[in-house]
């Protein structure tokens, strides 16, 4: 036989002994375990469960294991292994939401009611929720659910013990554009960053808007609203305000044309009722109710839809004006505050160095002040990643990989999971809607098992909440009277105003003072001049008279002198008269002036 007839022959020996190896382990796992051989931890698991999803038993008991958190928890679900364990939860300790989390998946996979899962708990422990809600779906969370078949058997299915509730809400609207208290902040609170993102500024712009800023706080300008800003824009290119716009120093007018440009523009699209007075206290989102249960402070954005940045961009001003209002708690048992960071995709959008540098520092920061806050979006790409490192929760719902970018976001998702049992390419795409991929931080600050996880159902209701009852909640609410009606106080519009009116009241008195004391030089210089005529006059008529009067005595004296008509005339006594009703005439006219 040759080397080659040999090599075949063994390789044919290897791939019997292979088929024959594989039909061993076949026949193996299809043989029933023996009930009296069975361990505790075999015995809670069914091995129908066990063996008909991707997880062995070994494994079940390692996330069972990583869930069983001794402290107060948030319950998320149940295990998934082909069908869901009832006893097997998947649960986040409530100590734990303020290291951030993240909530993610296509559209339409349940992102919305996980929201309303964890802020219902939240409120039941105590804890005061901040959410958006952009389609209006989450303001059932104000009503209680109404059970059906469907749910009952779902609900059943992983062990919740689901009863009908709702959660103290208060609903809020940005600028009183729908139904809620209005959310309203000043232009100097909202800052040039964030104002920059809300405009489109590129990062030139920003800076120049900042040195406005600057300007406008040293020279004791308040910018409450947009006309506020705009009148500082304006004075700054006009012929009065060119001086101050050289000092501030790298500050070009055409740059302030740009940015004054943006603000009419935006303004006209409504957007000027979002800024001004009275400035909503972010005090008000920490409150609980009566009974204890924290209130659920929801923001109803269906009306703005068509500005997402604005809002999106509106929600991190609240996030910032708390981080910097709180004061440090370091680690406590629950959180003073939850904030659901909804459509997050759309802060990111398009921001600067410098507003991502920002939230990155919030995200790090405001853990310390007792704030939690969950990212809402759909991909993990959404969230730039030095803000998802912040985040200690997880929960993916399904991603889609219709598209070459669809499946690089996919990878890319994947690769941020611990390693688990999962073959998490193919789970994430075929996750049914109300189930998602779970992995949290346990009491020790590690990172808990990654759990496929059949979530719970909400004890509000799936449906928004009606117009009358969230009108009627708006109505009773005790902060309508503080925030309800805007006010105008004085600002940086009305004291510019004043400004170039009293000066222009000073260049017409000076130009008035100035006029005057050209007429009066003009009419003195009348006078001496008349003045110096009449005494000119004067004199030649005293010279005439003079001559007039020698001219009658040599007549008198010499009788022979030829006769003159014109000096007798002149000489006698009419001639005299005449002379002075004329000289009279004149000069007494000029004498007047």
């Amino acid at each position: 036989m040759t080397d080659a007839a040999a090599a075949v022959e063994a390789a044919k020996k290897a791939l019997e002994e292979a088929q024959q190896a594989l039909k061993a382990a076949e026949d193996a796992a299809k043989t029933p375990t023996d009930a009296a051989t069975a361990t505790p931890t075999d015995a809670a698991v069914p091995e129908s469960s066990a063996t008909s999803g991707p997880l062995s038993a070994e494994q079940i008991d390692t996330i069972q294991a990583g869930y069983a958190f001794a402290a107060p928890a948030l319950e998320m679900g149940a295990l998934v292994n082909g069908e869901p364990l009832a006893d097997v939860p998947v649960r986040i300790p409530i100590a734990m939401t303020n290291r951030h989390g993240l909530v993610a998946g296509a559209t339409g996979t349940g992102k919305t009611k996980t929201l309303q899962v964890l802020a219902e708990q939240l409120s039941a422990n105590g804890v005061p929720v901040f959410a958006a809600d952009i389609k209006g779906d989450l303001s059932g969370i104000a009503t209680p659910g109404q059970p059906n078949p469907k749910l009952t058997a779902r609900t059943a299915s992983i062990g919740q013990d689901w009863a009908p509730a709702a959660a103290p809400t208060e609903f809020y609207s940005l600028g009183g554009i729908g139904a809620g208290i209005p959310i309203r902040a000043t232009i100097s609170s909202f800052g040039p960053l964030l104002l920059s993102k809300v405009l489109g500024l590129n990062e030139t712009q920003e800076s120049s808007l900042g040195l406005v800023f600057h300007y406008a706080d040293q020279a004791g300008l308040p910018l409450l609203d947009l006309a506020d800003l705009r009148s500082v824009l304006s004075f700054l290119t006009s012929d009065d305000g060119k001086a101050e716009l050289k000092n501030l120093g790298g500050l070009s007018s055409a740059t302030v044309g740009v940015i004054l440009r943006e603000l009419i523009t935006f303004a006209d699209q409504g957007a000027d009722v979002f800024f001004g007075e009275p400035e909503i206290d972010t005090a008000q989102f920490l409150r609980t109710a009566a009974d204890g249960r924290g209130i659920v402070s929801l923001l109803e954005v269906p009306s703005v839809r068509d500005q997402p940045a604005l809002f999106s961009t509106f929600l991190m001003w609240l996030l910032a004006d708390l981080f910097n209002d709180l004061p440090e708690v370091g680690d406590t048992d629950k959180p003073k505050l939850v904030f659901f960071f909804d459509e997050a995709h759309l802060l990111f959008s398009g921001a600067s160095k410098d507003f991502i540098a920002s939230i990155v520092q919030t995200v790090r920061l405001i853990r310390s002040k007792g704030v939690g806050i969950f990212f809402v979006t759909q991909t993990p790409k959404d969230v730039p990643n030095d803000v998802l490192a912040q985040l200690g929760s997880r929960v993916q719902h399904q991603l889609r990989a219709h598209t070459p970018d669809d499946a690089k976001a996919l990878r890319a998702t994947v690769s941020t999971y611990p390693t688990s049992g999962y073959d998490l390419g193919e789970v994430l795409t075929s996750l049914a809607t109300g189930e998602a991929i779970v992995t949290v931080m346990n009491e020790k600050g590690a990172p808990s098992p990654v759990a496929w996880t059949r979530l719970r159902a909400p004890q509000g209701s799936m449906e928004p909440t009606d117009a009358a009852t969230i009108a009627a909640t708006v109505n009773a609410s005790p902060l309508l009277a503080e925030y309800g009606t805007a006010i105008d106080r004085e600002s940086a519009r009305e004291i510019l105003a004043a400004r170039m009116n009293a000066a222009a009241e000073a260049d017409a008195a000076e130009e008035a003072r100035e006029q005057a004391e050209k007429s009066a030089a003009a009419e003195a210089q009348a006078r001496a001049k008349a003045q110096a005529d009449y005494e000119k006059a004067q004199r030649e008529w005293e010279r005439a008279e003079k001559r007039t009067t020698s001219r009658t005595s040599t007549t008198r004296r010499t009788t022979s002198r030829p006769s003159n008509p014109v000096g007798d005339v002149l000489g006698s006594q009419l001639g005299k008269t005449m002379v002075r009703e004329v000289l009279r005439g004149i000069f007494g006219t000029l004498k007047r002036r």
